[in-house]
Protein backbone atom coordinates (compact mmCIF):
# COMPACT_ATOMS: atom_id res chain seq x y z
CA UNK A 1 0.00 0.00 0.00
CA UNK A 2 1.27 3.29 -0.72
CA UNK A 3 2.05 5.40 2.18
CA UNK A 4 1.18 8.78 -0.13
CA UNK A 5 -2.16 9.82 0.88
CA UNK A 6 -0.58 10.46 4.56
CA UNK A 7 2.15 12.44 3.43
CA UNK A 8 -0.06 14.43 1.30
CA UNK A 9 -2.46 14.93 4.09
CA UNK A 10 0.25 16.77 6.22
CA UNK A 11 1.49 18.81 3.58
CA UNK A 12 -1.90 19.79 2.15
CA UNK A 13 -2.63 21.63 5.86
CA UNK A 14 1.12 23.17 5.49
CA UNK A 15 0.34 24.51 1.85
CA UNK A 16 -3.05 26.07 2.49
CA UNK A 17 -1.53 27.76 5.65
CA UNK A 18 0.55 29.03 3.79
CA UNK A 19 -1.28 30.10 0.40
CA UNK A 20 -3.51 32.32 3.01
CA UNK A 21 -0.43 34.42 3.52
CA UNK A 22 0.90 35.28 0.09
CA UNK A 23 3.97 37.66 -0.61
CA UNK A 24 3.70 40.33 -2.74
CA UNK A 25 0.66 40.18 -4.99
CA UNK A 26 1.51 39.51 -8.96
CA UNK A 27 0.24 40.94 -12.25
CA UNK A 28 -0.19 38.05 -14.44
CA UNK A 29 -1.36 38.44 -17.80
CA UNK A 30 -2.60 35.12 -19.00
CA UNK A 31 -3.01 34.35 -22.69
CA UNK A 32 -5.64 32.01 -23.90
CA UNK A 33 -6.52 31.13 -27.70
CA UNK A 34 -9.85 28.86 -26.17
CA UNK A 35 -11.11 30.72 -22.68
CA UNK A 36 -15.28 30.19 -21.46
CA UNK A 37 -17.51 30.44 -22.84
CA UNK A 38 -15.44 27.71 -25.11
CA UNK A 39 -16.09 24.45 -23.25
CA UNK A 40 -12.84 22.28 -23.38
CA UNK A 41 -10.19 21.46 -20.93
CA UNK A 42 -7.82 23.96 -22.11
CA UNK A 43 -10.32 26.78 -21.53
CA UNK A 44 -11.50 25.10 -18.16
CA UNK A 45 -7.71 24.84 -16.73
CA UNK A 46 -7.06 29.02 -18.11
CA UNK A 47 -10.61 29.95 -15.97
CA UNK A 48 -9.70 27.97 -12.89
CA UNK A 49 -6.20 28.88 -12.94
CA UNK A 50 -7.21 32.38 -13.59
CA UNK A 51 -9.47 32.44 -10.87
CA UNK A 52 -7.23 31.00 -8.37
CA UNK A 53 -4.65 33.71 -9.13
CA UNK A 54 -7.57 36.32 -8.00
CA UNK A 55 -8.52 34.58 -4.62
CA UNK A 56 -5.00 34.33 -3.82
CA UNK A 57 -4.87 37.95 -3.69
CA UNK A 58 -3.57 38.94 -7.66
CA UNK A 59 -4.24 40.98 -10.39
CA UNK A 60 -4.91 39.03 -13.56
CA UNK A 61 -5.74 39.97 -16.69
CA UNK A 62 -6.81 37.70 -19.59
CA UNK A 63 -6.10 38.04 -22.94
CA UNK A 64 -8.73 35.63 -25.13
CA UNK A 65 -10.89 35.87 -28.46
CA UNK A 66 -13.97 37.26 -28.48
CA UNK A 67 -16.53 34.63 -28.63
CA UNK A 68 -19.13 37.64 -30.36
CA UNK A 69 -19.81 40.81 -32.12
CA UNK A 70 -18.72 42.63 -28.91
CA UNK A 71 -15.22 42.93 -28.24
CA UNK A 72 -13.05 45.16 -25.96
CA UNK A 73 -12.01 45.03 -21.73
CA UNK A 74 -14.54 43.99 -19.57
CA UNK A 75 -14.71 42.89 -16.37
CA UNK A 76 -16.34 38.85 -16.13
CA UNK A 77 -16.79 36.37 -13.54
CA UNK A 78 -15.10 33.40 -14.54
CA UNK A 79 -14.54 30.45 -11.58
CA UNK A 80 -16.99 32.70 -9.24
CA UNK A 81 -14.85 35.40 -9.21
CA UNK A 82 -14.47 38.60 -11.07
CA UNK A 83 -11.27 39.90 -13.04
CA UNK A 84 -10.24 42.04 -15.92
CA UNK A 85 -10.76 40.12 -19.75
CA UNK A 86 -9.59 41.58 -23.33
CA UNK A 87 -11.54 40.29 -25.96
CA UNK A 88 -10.20 40.13 -29.13
CA UNK A 89 -12.06 40.50 -32.21
CA UNK A 90 -12.04 37.40 -33.85
CA UNK A 91 -13.15 34.93 -36.65
CA UNK A 92 -15.05 31.18 -36.35
CA UNK A 93 -12.61 28.49 -37.92
CA UNK A 94 -14.97 27.08 -40.29
CA UNK A 95 -13.24 22.90 -39.79
CA UNK A 96 -13.20 23.16 -36.00
CA UNK A 97 -16.24 24.29 -33.49
CA UNK A 98 -14.78 26.60 -31.18
CA UNK A 99 -11.36 27.43 -32.59
CA UNK A 100 -10.87 30.94 -33.29
CA UNK A 101 -8.83 33.10 -35.48
CA UNK A 102 -7.25 36.17 -34.71
CA UNK A 103 -6.17 38.74 -37.18
CA UNK A 104 -2.32 39.20 -36.05
CA UNK A 105 -1.09 42.48 -37.68
CA UNK A 106 -3.81 44.38 -35.21
CA UNK A 107 -3.11 41.93 -32.59
CA UNK A 108 0.69 43.32 -31.93
CA UNK A 109 -0.65 46.77 -31.59
CA UNK A 110 -3.60 45.75 -29.16
CA UNK A 111 -1.41 43.75 -26.96
CA UNK A 112 1.08 46.29 -26.65
CA UNK A 113 -1.04 48.81 -25.49
CA UNK A 114 -2.15 46.13 -23.00
CA UNK A 115 1.00 45.70 -21.86
CA UNK A 116 2.19 49.35 -21.37
CA UNK A 117 -0.78 49.84 -19.48
CA UNK A 118 -0.62 47.00 -17.14
CA UNK A 119 3.37 46.19 -16.84
CA UNK A 120 2.62 42.81 -15.60
CA UNK A 121 5.49 40.95 -14.13
CA UNK A 122 4.93 37.76 -15.99
CA UNK A 123 2.67 36.68 -18.85
CA UNK A 124 1.17 32.77 -19.26
CA UNK A 125 0.23 31.75 -22.10
CA UNK A 126 -2.22 28.85 -22.69
CA UNK A 127 -1.30 28.22 -26.82
CA UNK A 128 1.67 29.11 -29.41
CA UNK A 129 -0.77 29.17 -32.13
CA UNK A 130 -1.71 32.96 -32.03
CA UNK A 131 -1.54 34.77 -29.04
CA UNK A 132 1.33 32.75 -27.65
CA UNK A 133 3.39 33.81 -30.99
CA UNK A 134 2.18 37.47 -30.64
CA UNK A 135 3.22 37.58 -26.62
CA UNK A 136 6.37 35.96 -27.08
CA UNK A 137 7.77 38.92 -29.38
CA UNK A 138 5.97 41.62 -27.12
CA UNK A 139 7.07 40.47 -23.93
CA UNK A 140 10.63 39.80 -24.79
CA UNK A 141 10.72 43.53 -26.22
CA UNK A 142 9.08 44.77 -22.78
CA UNK A 143 11.39 42.83 -20.28
CA UNK A 144 8.68 40.88 -18.96
CA UNK A 145 9.42 36.71 -17.70
CA UNK A 146 7.26 34.68 -19.94
CA UNK A 147 5.62 31.37 -18.92
CA UNK A 148 3.93 28.69 -21.89
CA UNK A 149 1.99 26.10 -20.44
CA UNK A 150 1.15 23.48 -23.94
CA UNK A 151 -2.09 22.02 -24.30
CA UNK A 152 -1.77 21.04 -27.72
CA UNK A 153 -1.10 18.30 -30.01
CA UNK A 154 -1.39 18.86 -33.63
CA UNK A 155 -2.65 15.80 -34.53
CA UNK A 156 -6.02 16.77 -33.77
CA UNK A 157 -5.89 19.74 -35.57
CA UNK A 158 -4.83 17.83 -38.53
CA UNK A 159 -7.60 15.30 -38.39
CA UNK A 160 -9.80 18.11 -39.35
CA UNK A 161 -8.27 18.72 -42.49
CA UNK A 162 -8.92 15.23 -44.18
CA UNK A 163 -5.64 15.22 -46.15
CA UNK A 164 -3.81 11.92 -47.41
CA UNK A 165 -2.28 10.13 -44.98
CA UNK A 166 1.47 11.34 -46.23
CA UNK A 167 0.56 14.91 -46.20
CA UNK A 168 -0.95 14.30 -43.16
CA UNK A 169 2.34 13.40 -41.41
CA UNK A 170 4.38 16.11 -43.16
CA UNK A 171 2.03 18.84 -42.13
CA UNK A 172 2.17 17.31 -38.58
CA UNK A 173 5.77 17.54 -37.83
CA UNK A 174 6.27 21.08 -39.46
CA UNK A 175 3.29 22.29 -37.17
CA UNK A 176 5.25 20.56 -34.05
CA UNK A 177 8.94 22.42 -35.05
CA UNK A 178 6.70 25.36 -35.43
CA UNK A 179 5.51 24.93 -32.04
CA UNK A 180 9.26 24.31 -30.95
CA UNK A 181 10.51 27.77 -32.55
CA UNK A 182 7.67 29.76 -30.50
CA UNK A 183 7.91 28.04 -26.96
CA UNK A 184 11.82 27.78 -26.85
CA UNK A 185 11.33 32.17 -27.00
CA UNK A 186 9.39 31.37 -23.75
CA UNK A 187 11.85 31.51 -20.14
CA UNK A 188 9.95 28.71 -18.95
CA UNK A 189 7.87 25.91 -20.66
CA UNK A 190 5.09 23.95 -18.97
CA UNK A 191 3.05 20.82 -19.67
CA UNK A 192 0.22 18.55 -17.58
CA UNK A 193 2.33 15.84 -16.79
CA UNK A 194 5.39 14.48 -17.64
CA UNK A 195 4.26 12.11 -20.47
CA UNK A 196 3.43 15.31 -22.16
CA UNK A 197 6.75 16.71 -21.53
CA UNK A 198 8.41 13.96 -22.71
CA UNK A 199 6.22 14.10 -26.24
CA UNK A 200 6.91 18.20 -26.37
CA UNK A 201 11.00 17.73 -25.76
CA UNK A 202 11.11 15.35 -28.19
CA UNK A 203 8.06 16.16 -31.15
CA UNK A 204 9.27 19.81 -30.72
CA UNK A 205 12.69 19.68 -29.86
CA UNK A 206 12.15 21.86 -26.68
CA UNK A 207 13.86 21.21 -23.38
CA UNK A 208 13.65 21.34 -19.98
CA UNK A 209 9.66 21.46 -19.72
CA UNK A 210 8.28 21.13 -16.51
CA UNK A 211 5.71 19.03 -15.80
CA UNK A 212 2.66 20.60 -13.71
CA UNK A 213 -0.70 19.05 -12.70
CA UNK A 214 -3.70 21.13 -14.10
CA UNK A 215 -4.51 20.67 -10.28
CA UNK A 216 -7.89 20.78 -9.40
CA UNK A 217 -10.23 21.70 -6.69
CA UNK A 218 -11.57 18.31 -5.23
CA UNK A 219 -13.76 19.93 -2.73
CA UNK A 220 -16.13 20.71 -5.77
CA UNK A 221 -16.55 17.02 -6.35
CA UNK A 222 -16.64 15.61 -2.84
CA UNK A 223 -19.69 13.94 -1.51
CA UNK A 224 -21.11 10.92 0.22
CA UNK A 225 -22.62 8.72 -2.05
CA UNK A 226 -21.44 4.92 -2.57
CA UNK A 227 -20.74 3.65 -6.28
CA UNK A 228 -23.19 1.79 -7.44
CA UNK A 229 -23.42 -0.52 -10.12
CA UNK A 230 -27.10 -1.02 -9.58
CA UNK A 231 -27.81 0.14 -12.07
CA UNK A 232 -24.78 0.38 -14.26
CA UNK A 233 -24.30 3.93 -15.38
CA UNK A 234 -21.39 4.90 -17.69
CA UNK A 235 -20.36 8.50 -17.89
CA UNK A 236 -18.47 10.68 -20.30
CA UNK A 237 -17.97 14.43 -20.67
CA UNK A 238 -16.15 16.15 -22.91
CA UNK A 239 -15.95 17.13 -26.75
CA UNK A 240 -17.75 14.50 -29.19
CA UNK A 241 -14.95 15.36 -31.85
CA UNK A 242 -13.12 12.15 -33.38
CA UNK A 243 -9.75 11.55 -30.91
CA UNK A 244 -12.28 10.84 -28.22
CA UNK A 245 -12.83 8.13 -29.67
CA UNK A 246 -16.65 7.87 -28.23
CA UNK A 247 -17.40 5.36 -31.02
CA UNK A 248 -15.39 2.67 -28.77
CA UNK A 249 -17.45 3.51 -25.84
CA UNK A 250 -21.07 2.96 -27.68
CA UNK A 251 -19.55 0.03 -29.52
CA UNK A 252 -18.38 -1.81 -26.26
CA UNK A 253 -21.38 -1.00 -24.62
CA UNK A 254 -23.56 -2.47 -26.97
CA UNK A 255 -21.42 -5.56 -26.44
CA UNK A 256 -22.08 -5.94 -22.64
CA UNK A 257 -24.90 -8.85 -21.74
CA UNK A 258 -28.34 -7.09 -22.31
CA UNK A 259 -29.88 -8.21 -18.94
CA UNK A 260 -27.03 -5.63 -17.47
CA UNK A 261 -29.15 -2.67 -18.94
CA UNK A 262 -26.16 -0.25 -18.99
CA UNK A 263 -26.64 3.28 -18.83
CA UNK A 264 -24.81 5.56 -20.77
CA UNK A 265 -24.77 9.37 -20.05
CA UNK A 266 -23.03 11.86 -22.51
CA UNK A 267 -21.75 15.27 -21.72
CA UNK A 268 -20.69 17.63 -23.91
CA UNK A 269 -21.10 19.10 -27.72
CA UNK A 270 -19.02 18.69 -30.99
CA UNK A 271 -18.35 17.80 -34.31
CA UNK A 272 -18.74 13.70 -33.75
CA UNK A 273 -22.83 14.44 -32.12
CA UNK A 274 -24.62 13.55 -35.07
CA UNK A 275 -22.67 10.41 -35.78
CA UNK A 276 -22.47 9.11 -32.38
CA UNK A 277 -26.26 9.52 -32.25
CA UNK A 278 -26.54 7.49 -35.25
CA UNK A 279 -24.15 4.62 -34.10
CA UNK A 280 -26.34 4.55 -31.07
CA UNK A 281 -29.20 3.96 -33.44
CA UNK A 282 -27.37 1.04 -35.63
CA UNK A 283 -26.09 -0.52 -32.49
CA UNK A 284 -29.54 -0.99 -30.89
CA UNK A 285 -28.52 0.63 -27.65
CA UNK A 286 -30.27 4.26 -28.61
CA UNK A 287 -32.91 3.88 -24.93
CA UNK A 288 -29.87 3.62 -23.52
CA UNK A 289 -27.73 6.64 -24.19
CA UNK A 290 -28.43 9.66 -22.67
CA UNK A 291 -26.59 13.33 -24.45
CA UNK A 292 -27.10 16.00 -21.96
CA UNK A 293 -25.32 18.52 -24.14
CA UNK A 294 -23.44 21.22 -22.38
CA UNK A 295 -24.07 20.76 -18.39
CA UNK A 296 -23.62 23.79 -16.13
CA UNK A 297 -20.89 23.59 -13.19
CA UNK A 298 -24.05 23.30 -10.72
CA UNK A 299 -24.97 19.97 -12.67
CA UNK A 300 -21.21 18.98 -13.03
CA UNK A 301 -21.09 17.11 -10.19
CA UNK A 302 -23.97 15.51 -10.17
CA UNK A 303 -23.60 13.79 -13.31
CA UNK A 304 -20.25 12.30 -11.98
CA UNK A 305 -22.06 11.55 -8.47
CA UNK A 306 -24.93 9.71 -10.12
CA UNK A 307 -22.35 7.63 -12.09
CA UNK A 308 -20.87 4.04 -11.86
CA UNK A 309 -17.75 4.75 -13.54
CA UNK A 310 -16.27 7.17 -15.65
CA UNK A 311 -15.21 6.21 -19.60
CA UNK A 312 -12.39 8.22 -21.12
CA UNK A 313 -11.31 6.25 -24.75
CA UNK A 314 -9.58 9.46 -26.34
CA UNK A 315 -6.09 8.59 -27.83
CA UNK A 316 -4.83 12.41 -27.36
CA UNK A 317 -5.53 13.62 -23.81
CA UNK A 318 -2.16 15.66 -22.59
CA UNK A 319 -3.79 15.10 -19.03
CA UNK A 320 -7.51 14.93 -18.74
CA UNK A 321 -9.55 17.49 -16.47
CA UNK A 322 -12.65 15.62 -17.09
CA UNK A 323 -11.25 12.44 -15.51
CA UNK A 324 -9.64 14.08 -12.76
CA UNK A 325 -12.89 15.31 -11.94
CA UNK A 326 -14.22 11.76 -11.73
CA UNK A 327 -11.88 10.91 -9.50
CA UNK A 328 -12.23 13.24 -6.92
CA UNK A 329 -16.10 12.48 -7.23
CA UNK A 330 -14.79 9.06 -6.25
CA UNK A 331 -15.41 7.19 -9.62
CA UNK A 332 -13.59 4.24 -10.94
CA UNK A 333 -12.34 5.05 -14.62
CA UNK A 334 -11.84 3.30 -17.31
CA UNK A 335 -9.57 4.06 -20.13
CA UNK A 336 -7.79 4.16 -22.92
CA UNK A 337 -3.72 3.10 -21.99
CA UNK A 338 -2.38 6.57 -24.53
CA UNK A 339 -0.40 9.41 -23.91
CA UNK A 340 -1.50 10.69 -20.11
CA UNK A 341 -4.20 8.74 -19.11
CA UNK A 342 -2.00 6.04 -17.66
CA UNK A 343 -1.08 8.71 -15.22
CA UNK A 344 -4.07 8.83 -13.65
CA UNK A 345 -6.02 5.63 -14.30
CA UNK A 346 -3.53 2.96 -12.39
CA UNK A 347 -4.46 -0.47 -13.47
CA UNK A 348 -6.32 -2.26 -10.87
CA UNK A 349 -6.17 0.46 -8.34
CA UNK A 350 -8.44 3.03 -9.18
CA UNK A 351 -9.43 1.89 -12.43
CA UNK A 352 -8.87 -0.23 -15.44
CA UNK A 353 -6.83 0.38 -18.72
CA UNK A 354 -7.78 -1.09 -22.04
CA UNK A 355 -5.58 -0.81 -25.40
CA UNK A 356 -6.52 1.86 -27.75
CA UNK A 357 -9.56 0.72 -30.43
CA UNK A 358 -9.89 -2.84 -28.33
CA UNK A 359 -13.45 -2.82 -28.29
CA UNK A 360 -13.56 -6.43 -26.72
CA UNK A 361 -11.02 -5.38 -24.25
CA UNK A 362 -13.12 -2.14 -23.35
CA UNK A 363 -16.32 -4.21 -22.85
CA UNK A 364 -14.40 -6.62 -20.62
CA UNK A 365 -13.51 -3.77 -18.21
CA UNK A 366 -17.01 -2.37 -18.06
CA UNK A 367 -18.14 -6.09 -17.68
CA UNK A 368 -15.97 -5.59 -14.93
CA UNK A 369 -17.43 -2.82 -13.13
CA UNK A 370 -20.70 -3.43 -13.67
CA UNK A 371 -19.99 -7.30 -11.87
CA UNK A 372 -18.00 -6.09 -9.65
CA UNK A 373 -19.24 -6.17 -5.40
CA UNK A 374 -19.32 -3.36 -3.02
CA UNK A 375 -16.40 -4.21 -1.68
CA UNK A 376 -14.72 -3.98 -4.88
CA UNK A 377 -16.28 -1.22 -6.23
CA UNK A 378 -15.13 0.60 -2.51
CA UNK A 379 -11.83 -0.08 -3.06
CA UNK A 380 -12.01 1.30 -6.48
CA UNK A 381 -13.49 4.28 -5.75
CA UNK A 382 -11.29 4.91 -2.42
CA UNK A 383 -7.78 4.83 -4.38
CA UNK A 384 -9.61 7.28 -7.23
CA UNK A 385 -10.39 9.94 -3.78
CA UNK A 386 -6.70 9.01 -2.95
CA UNK A 387 -4.86 9.68 -5.74
CA UNK A 388 -6.44 12.78 -6.96
CA UNK A 389 -5.00 14.72 -3.69
CA UNK A 390 -1.69 14.67 -5.72
CA UNK A 391 -3.23 16.77 -8.33
CA UNK A 392 -4.28 19.64 -5.70
CA UNK A 393 -4.87 23.06 -7.25
CA UNK A 394 -3.55 24.90 -4.48
CA UNK A 395 0.11 23.03 -5.08
CA UNK A 396 -0.67 24.04 -9.26
CA UNK A 397 -1.16 27.93 -7.95
CA UNK A 398 1.88 27.86 -5.50
CA UNK A 399 4.39 26.52 -8.32
CA UNK A 400 3.21 28.99 -10.91
CA UNK A 401 3.27 31.96 -8.56
CA UNK A 402 7.09 30.31 -7.75
CA UNK A 403 7.92 30.84 -11.73
CA UNK A 404 6.29 34.06 -11.75
CA UNK A 405 8.19 35.43 -9.66
CA UNK A 406 11.47 33.94 -10.60
CA UNK A 407 11.62 32.01 -7.68
CA UNK A 408 14.52 29.73 -7.93
CA UNK A 409 13.95 27.80 -4.94
CA UNK A 410 10.39 27.21 -5.44
CA UNK A 411 9.22 23.43 -6.50
CA UNK A 412 9.02 23.70 -9.82
CA UNK A 413 6.80 20.19 -10.33
CA UNK A 414 3.51 19.08 -8.85
CA UNK A 415 2.79 16.25 -6.31
CA UNK A 416 2.02 13.33 -8.58
CA UNK A 417 6.00 13.31 -10.23
CA UNK A 418 6.49 11.97 -6.72
CA UNK A 419 8.11 8.48 -6.91
CA UNK A 420 5.46 7.57 -3.95
CA UNK A 421 2.39 8.36 -6.64
CA UNK A 422 3.46 5.41 -8.87
CA UNK A 423 2.99 3.08 -6.33
CA UNK A 424 0.74 0.27 -5.87
CA UNK A 425 -2.23 0.71 -4.16
CA UNK A 426 -3.96 -2.88 -3.68
CA UNK A 427 -6.19 -1.58 -0.88
CA UNK A 428 -5.80 1.60 1.57
CA UNK A 429 -4.81 0.35 4.98
CA UNK A 430 -7.61 0.86 7.64
CA UNK A 431 -5.86 4.04 9.55
CA UNK A 432 -5.37 6.02 5.90
CA UNK A 433 -9.10 5.32 5.04
CA UNK A 434 -10.08 6.78 8.43
CA UNK A 435 -7.80 9.88 7.94
CA UNK A 436 -9.13 10.44 4.05
CA UNK A 437 -13.11 9.68 5.59
CA UNK A 438 -12.84 12.27 8.10
CA UNK A 439 -11.30 14.56 5.91
CA UNK A 440 -14.56 14.06 3.61
CA UNK A 441 -16.67 14.72 6.03
CA UNK A 442 -14.69 18.17 7.35
CA UNK A 443 -14.82 19.42 3.71
CA UNK A 444 -18.43 18.73 3.49
CA UNK A 445 -19.09 20.23 6.41
CA UNK A 446 -16.87 23.06 5.29
CA UNK A 447 -18.89 23.37 1.73
CA UNK A 448 -22.50 22.91 3.47
CA UNK A 449 -23.54 19.77 2.10
CA UNK A 450 -23.36 17.96 5.23
CA UNK A 451 -26.50 18.76 8.04
CA UNK A 452 -26.58 17.35 10.83
CA UNK A 453 -23.20 17.96 12.32
CA UNK A 454 -24.22 20.46 14.71
CA UNK A 455 -21.85 18.43 17.70
CA UNK A 456 -18.69 18.44 15.28
CA UNK A 457 -19.36 21.84 14.20
CA UNK A 458 -19.53 23.03 17.89
CA UNK A 459 -16.49 21.25 19.11
CA UNK A 460 -14.56 23.00 16.00
CA UNK A 461 -15.27 26.06 17.19
CA UNK A 462 -14.91 25.36 21.13
CA UNK A 463 -11.26 24.41 19.69
CA UNK A 464 -10.80 27.11 17.75
CA UNK A 465 -12.01 29.30 20.70
CA UNK A 466 -9.46 27.86 23.06
CA UNK A 467 -6.49 28.20 20.15
CA UNK A 468 -7.40 31.97 20.33
CA UNK A 469 -7.60 32.19 24.55
CA UNK A 470 -4.31 30.37 24.40
CA UNK A 471 -2.96 33.01 22.23
CA UNK A 472 -3.85 35.76 23.65
CA UNK A 473 -2.71 34.45 26.92
CA UNK A 474 0.58 33.66 25.73
CA UNK A 475 0.84 37.36 24.15
CA UNK A 476 -0.02 38.68 27.48
CA UNK A 477 3.12 36.73 29.02
CA UNK A 478 5.48 37.78 26.34
CA UNK A 479 4.62 41.29 26.72
CA UNK A 480 5.02 41.00 30.63
CA UNK A 481 8.72 39.11 29.83
CA UNK A 482 9.36 41.66 27.03
CA UNK A 483 8.47 45.09 29.34
CA UNK A 484 10.22 43.22 32.72
CA UNK A 485 13.08 42.86 30.53
CA UNK A 486 13.31 46.89 29.27
CA UNK A 487 12.51 48.12 32.66
CA UNK A 488 15.75 46.05 33.80
CA UNK A 489 18.01 47.36 30.83
CA UNK A 490 16.95 50.73 31.70
CA UNK A 491 17.99 50.22 35.33
CA UNK A 492 21.28 48.92 34.68
CA UNK A 493 21.56 51.78 32.21
CA UNK A 494 20.80 54.46 34.81
CA UNK A 495 23.63 52.66 37.30
CA UNK A 496 25.75 52.95 34.51
CA UNK A 497 25.62 56.60 34.17
CA UNK A 498 26.07 57.21 37.81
Amino acid sequence: MSPFGAALTLESVELAESIKHPGQPLRVVLAADTFPPDINGAARFAERLAGGLVRNGNDVHVIAPATSKQWGTFREVHDGIEMTVHRIQSHRVLIHKTLRFIWAPSLKKRVDLILEGFEPDAIHSQSHLVLGRVLARSGKEHGIRLIATNHIMPENLVKYLHLPRPLERWLMKKLWQDSGRVLRKYDHITTPTRRAAELLEEAANVSGVLAISCGIDASKFTNETPTTNKPMRVLFLGRLDYEKHIHNLLKAVAKLPRELNTQVEIAGDGSQRKYLGDLAKSLGIEANVKFLGHISEEELPLAYERATVFAMPSIAELQSIATMEAMASGRPVIAANAMALPHLVHDGDNGYLFEPDDVDQFADRLLHIATADQDELDRLSENSVHLIQAHDIARTLKIFEGLYRGDADEQQTSDDNLEEYSLPIGRLNEAVRQMERAMRRRTLIAIGKMSGLGDEIESFEDLRDGVVSRAKRVDKRVRKSVKKTVDQAKSRLKGNDE
